[in-house]
């Protein structure tokens, strides 16, 4: 990662301290919450997590969590990967700041895993909220990437053909892509707006024993991030309109990836 600030500035510092801040309090009361499974007749555990209501402290762990979060990904998405392309306006950012999201949920699902193996193998004692976690992640997971994916310009695209068109024929490519992509989302949102806010609305769960409101939270989600997807393909066909593009011949393409690779790892 290269240490200049792209769109920042000084405030990188204010969020560098702010995920700091954030992420002590969350440690903090974590700490709290474990003593209290020894300390307290009533101690708060895993179910009482998804539902705030009535538990300050809950509600204060959960805003310390988001805060971390979101600060620790708007940090990371000011500095640049040595195969990521330059951000161009506020969409670029923004999923800039979605990618970090799903690298920082990736980290998260793998302890959470790594935490269900050694309770369930080593100390025979399985979770109920493990397998529920990482599923509602790795949406997240899963829809954050496609956003970045789209912003990096990584979705498919048959260069064979792309190369060789005239420029004119390469615009009316974009052109018809994005009117496409834009499309679908147009149609997923119009057929599933209505199941997706009923589901949000009364908070549907999942119906195991920890009962999380994943469909309530996961179908929304669906639909605004298909729309964020839909907005980057506009962007990206705005900011590519005058630029020259890339040719990337079919011999060469392991050659460049390779490189590319090799001096993220230098670094």
């Amino acid at each position: 990662m290269h240490r200049d600030s792209l769109w920042l500035g000084p405030a990188k510092k204010l969020f560098r301290n702010a995920a700091v801040v954030f992420g002590t309090l969350t440690a903090l009361i974590y700490a709290y919450l474990i003593f209290g499974q020894f300390a307290f007749e009533d101690p708060i555990g895993m179910y009482e997590m998804i539902r705030p209501a009535g538990r300050p402290i809950v509600a204060a762990m959960l805003l310390c969590i988001l805060g971390t979060f979101l600060c620790s990904s708007i940090y990371f998405s000011d500095t640049k990967g040595a195969i990521e392309t330059e951000p161009h306006g506020f969409f670029d950012v923004l999923s800039l700041v979605a990618s970090r999201m799903a690298m920082i949920m990736t980290a998260f699902i793998v302890v959470v895993m790594f935490y269900e193996v050694v309770s369930r193998y080593v100390f025979a004692s399985p979770t109920l909220w493990a397998n529920e976690l990482s599923l509602w992640l790795a949406a997240f997971v899963f829809l954050f990437a496609g956003q970045y994916a789209m912003q990096q310009r990584s979705h498919i695209r048959i260069y064979v053909i792309y190369d060789v068109m005239p420029r004119w024929a390469q615009k009316t490519s974009d052109i018809i892509s994005t009117v496409l992509i834009v499309f679908f989302a147009f149609a997923m949102i119009w057929g599933g707006y209505n199941d997706a806010a009923t589901r949000f609305m009364r908070m549907e769960t999942f119906g195991t024993a920890w009962d999380p409101p994943i469909p309530g939270v996961v179908k929304p989600a669906i639909l605004f991030i298909i729309a964020l997807v839909a907005v980057q393909a506009v962007s990206n066909l705005i900011s590519d309109w005058n630029k020259t593009p890339e040719h990337i011949g079919h011999d060469d393409i392991d050659e460049v990836d390779i490189e590319n690779i090799r001096k993220t790892l230098e670094r």
